[in-house]
């Protein structure tokens, strides 16, 4: 920098790069200019919290610390913000140091980042939203002034100190520097506004309620006071006078000023729990999640040590109207040391905790360029982790103590809970630990009145009532819980006395192949493969001590085979059926006709499958159609049998029927 002297003053030069960066930030960056106000007041709270520190190392250092407080003073008249604070304070040298730092430290890369950022947002890959955020999170802080400023002057006085110093730019190209002899102790930032309005849409920062929302929105929680003063219309005089008009026009036409504070101060998750009542949790809660139930539970966290943060989170008791919405916003509220950053931190909660709500509060988190490189600060992720460990501990705690509660919430809740066991293997074990499934053991129907279908076991239940010689976690997956507890495919494992687990929520259809097995134990869907339940549960229930001979239905099979070709890729005969006459099954890596609906429905296109046709060797039908081929292959009905046969199979397991209208017929033709 060249300084030139005018008088008292001394002008300077912004380095090159630097005033490449002022550029952009004024010029770029107008989607979201309400940060600049929390910037400047992030800096004062940093300032009062210095001479609070300072003052009970130094005691000789005579201040007074009894009023700290951040003020606003808005001149609509004038057009001038100043935001003020009774801080610590700059000396000169700091001042040129401090205001300088963006001129000398990695100014040329931020210039990079921000200009492709802005490219970015031309181009409609990232939202205005996003390059918004961009302020505030690259430690501008100062600068950020620019955008809604022609002029911006900063008068400061060291605590300690005899003189202040003035700085005062337009960013430009030049700011000025002085000495400032009448400065109070602390700093002020005067802000010679920009027109409201105009192509850059800025508010009007002069007035009242536009500070008060700004304040609101991003400060409301600083520990210092925020105040500024409200002039109110002064009483009508006649009001105020007695029956005969006597109180005169004394205070007519004079307006009152009073000092309000604008921030609530209460950041309640950094109170004890023991001195916050649940109403205020609750009220909190609802500001938050902009909800109006209240919450199942309340979590807090406090994290010492390496890296410093506090959480206050909320379980809610009623389910989002977006809550399986693709636009749904999810994420928690992140502040850094008070200080609102953004409204809903993806990093920081998973997709399937979207439903949880609250805020974190990190003491010192790395806010770079954009939230992809957020996304990857190593903070963030020892956070989120935490954060999901935490959740789930206390879901689990529910489950145990409040039972009741816990199955109204795995009700509304459980679907979204499942999805991390696709996404987050580390989490998996505690989601199993919590996770509950329908299934058919008989104790099931003991559960009480209008909950028998919200009563569940966990995997590791299941396991432990395994039936003698089961090896395997047997389950079906299907539409509804009816449909399953009727498919043809449970009738040989209820025979046999043999659990099997009802799976009827979209994502069980998924997350089963991504598990895969539990602590050894291997999950096996009882609709596909080859079941053979032979000793396994009671080793005679459902069979026949004269079993058909496999040797006398090879001509059907073949036939059938033949026939259905179209339909179907095998016909065998089964080990799963006891009651109905065939149902379809799956190879052991085909996917269900749910999957395959899921996938049509979301768009995807996917080839035409076939199913294998199973048949039960023992039910009158399938006899009746054995005896029927073996005399005369080509007898007059056998074609409409079989495919009588097959659709019925189709039906039974949920699938579509590509012909219903022809199977229509034949039914009504066989009536």
């Amino acid at each position: 920098m060249s300084p030139q002297t005018s008088g008292a003053a001394e002008t300077r030069e912004f380095q090159a790069e630097t005033r490449q960066l002022l550029d952009l930030m004024i010029h770029s960056i107008y989607s979201n200019p309400d940060t600049f106000l929390r910037e400047v007041i992030s800096n004062s709270s940093d300032a009062l919290d210095k001479l609070r520190l300072v003052a009970l190392q130094d005691s000789t250092l005579g201040v007074d610390t009894s009023d700290l407080h951040i003020e606003l003073v808005p001149d609509e008249q004038a057009r001038t913000l100043t935001i003020r604070d009774n801080g610590i304070g700059m000396s000169r040298d700091e001042v040129v140091d401090l205001i300088g730092t963006l001129a000398r430290s990695g100014t040329g890369q931020m210039r990079e980042a921000l200009a492709a950022a802005r490219a970015a947002q031309e181009s409609g890959e990232v939202s205005e939203q996003a390059t918004a955020d961009l302020i505030g999170q690259f430690g501008i802080g100062f600068y950020s002034t620019f955008m809604v400023a022609d002029t911006v002057t900063l008068i400061t006085r060291k605590a300690g100190e005899a003189a202040g110093t003035r700085w005062s730019s337009g960013g430009e190209g030049t700011y000025t520097i002085e000495e400032a002899a009448d400065a109070p102790q602390g700093t002020s930032v005067i802000l010679h506004l920009k027109p409201a309005g105009g192509d850059a849409a800025l508010p009007d920062y002069a007035e009242e309620h536009t500070l008060r929302r700004v304040v609101r929105t991003y400060s409301d929680f600083i520990a210092w006071p925020i105040r500024m003063e409200i002039e109110r219309p002064a009483p009508d005089p006649g009001e105020a006078a007695g029956e005969d008009g006597a109180a005169g026009d004394a205070g007519a036409g004079t307006a009152l000023t009073e000092t309000v504070t604008l921030n609530s101060q209460k950041a309640l998750w950094t109170r004890p729990r023991s001195e916050v009542t649940d109403e205020e949790y609750t009220e909190f809660y609802r500001h938050v999640s902009h909800a109006w139930d209240e919450p199942l539970e309340t979590i807090t966290l406090k994290a010492e040590g390496t890296f410093e943060y506090q959480a206050l989170l909320f379980l809610p008791t009623q389910v989002p109207f977006d809550l399986f919405s693709q636009d749904t916003r999810r994420g928690v509220q992140l502040y850094v040391r008070r200080v609102f950053i953004m409204d809903d931190c993806e990093e920081l909660v998973p997709p399937f905790l979207r439903f949880v709500k609250g805020i974190v509060d990190a003491q010192d988190l790395s806010l770079n360029v954009s939230r992809e490189i957020l996304q990857q600060d190593r903070q963030i992720r020892a956070i989120r982790k935490r954060l999901v460990k935490r959740v789930l501990q206390t879901i689990g705690q529910i489950k145990t103590d409040r039972p009741e509660e816990f199955r109204t919430f795995w009700r509304h809740f459980g679907a979204v809970l499942k999805e991390g066991l696709i996404s987050d293997v580390d989490a998996r074990e505690q989601l199993l630990a919590v996770s509950t499934f329908a299934s058919t053991r008989p104790a099931a129907a003991e559960a009480p009145e209008g909950h028998d279908d919200e009563v569940g076991t966990t995997i590791a239940e299941y396991v432990s009532r395994m039936a003698d010689g089961q090896e395997e976690i047997y389950y079906l997956t299907g539409t509804s819980r009816a449909a399953v507890e009727n498919s043809p495919h449970l009738e040989a494992f209820r025979a046999r006395g043999v659990e099997v687990l009802i799976l009827t929520d979209p994502v069980d259809e998924v997350w089963v192949d991504a598990v895969g097995e539990v602590d050894g134990t291997r999950l096996r869907s009882v609709a596909k493969g080859d079941v053979d339940l032979t000793g396994i549960g009671s080793d005679t229930a459902g069979q026949s001590e004269d079993a058909p001979d496999a040797a006398e239905f090879t001509g059907l099979l073949e036939w059938l085979g033949e026939e259905l070709s179209d339909e179907v890729k095998q016909v065998r005969l089964s080990h799963r059926l006891t009651e109905s006459a065939a149902c379809m099954v799956g190879d052991e890596f085909d996917m269900t006709p749910q999957l395959e609906a899921m996938y049509r429905a979301s768009g995807m296109e996917l080839p035409a499958s076939k199913r294998i046709l199973e048949l039960n060797p023992t039910h009158p039908v399938v006899e009746r159609l054995r005896v029927q081929h073996a005399e005369d292959p080509s007898a007059p009905g056998l074609t409409e049998t079989a495919r009588l046969l097959s659709g019925a199979a189709v039906l039974a397991e949920g699938g579509t029927l590509t012909d219903p209208a022809a199977f229509a017929k034949l039914v009504v033709g066989r009536i």
